[in-house]
């Protein structure tokens, strides 16, 4: 698996078709035609597994997720995944540090309530609709049984993601760290308990109805 990436600091996402910007992709020894070749062979492997992974988990969900499964429908070998990953957990995380970048973008200098407000619209979007909500879900689901999959999306993603929120909530609103966090626990969790648990959809009139709500003392 490649270097973790933060939310937040990830490139633009290229186009599925075209996501080629991964970090961790091999780079062949320079200087040699058969070298750029095989080069592109190998993120073109990379990026087939990446796609498939996403597609079958949408398809069967995690349990049904193999690295046998991905390998047939990216179309590579199983040694070639293994190359790369160790898990197909490993593979979702790849995944997820991607596609989260643009997906959960704050506005551009958060100032006001309106940015935390569009911010949380796109979060619910994310969560609950996009392939990479999916992924997130189901990365949190296995969280709950093996530590090794806790500690990797505790560190590689959640809490970087967090400690960028609680940030820009702070600038958006003039409250403290506490407040902010505070705030945030309030706003998320009646999103990840709609999406986890009751497995309904984060629809807009939702979201903001728990905006109005929580932003009410600040906003008047």
């Amino acid at each position: 698996m490649g270097p973790t990436q933060h939310p937040g600091r990830l490139p633009q996402r290229p186009a599925r078709e075209d996501r080629s910007a991964i970090a961790a992709q091999p780079r062949p020894a320079t200087g040699s035609s058969s070298a750029s070749t095989g080069g592109r062979r190998s993120e073109a492997a990379r990026l087939a597994v990446l796609n498939a992974a996403d597609d079958l988990l949408v398809e069967h969900g995690f349990e049904g997720l193999t690295i046998e499964g991905i390998a047939a429908a990216a179309g590579v070998a199983k040694q070639t995944i293994y190359r790369w990953w160790k898990s197909k957990v490993d593979i979702l995380f790849d995944n997820l540090a991607l596609d989260s970048g643009p997906a959960l973008a704050w506005p551009d200098s958060p100032a006001t309530p309106a940015d935390l407000r569009v911010y949380l619209h796109r979060f619910a979007a994310f969560l609950g609709e996009e392939p990479a909500g999916r992924v997130l879900q189901a990365l949190l689901g296995h969280a709950q049984l093996d530590s090794r999959t806790a500690e990797l999306l505790h560190t590689g993603f959640l809490d970087p993601l967090r400690e960028r929120d609680v940030a820009h909530t702070r600038a958006c609103l003039g409250t403290s760290e506490d407040e902010a966090a505070a705030l945030l626990d309030a706003l998320l969790a009646p999103l990840y308990h709609r999406a986890l648990v009751l497995r309904r959809p984060l629809d807009r009139a939702f979201v903001d109805t728990l905006l109005d709500r929580q932003l009410a003392r600040f906003t008047h």
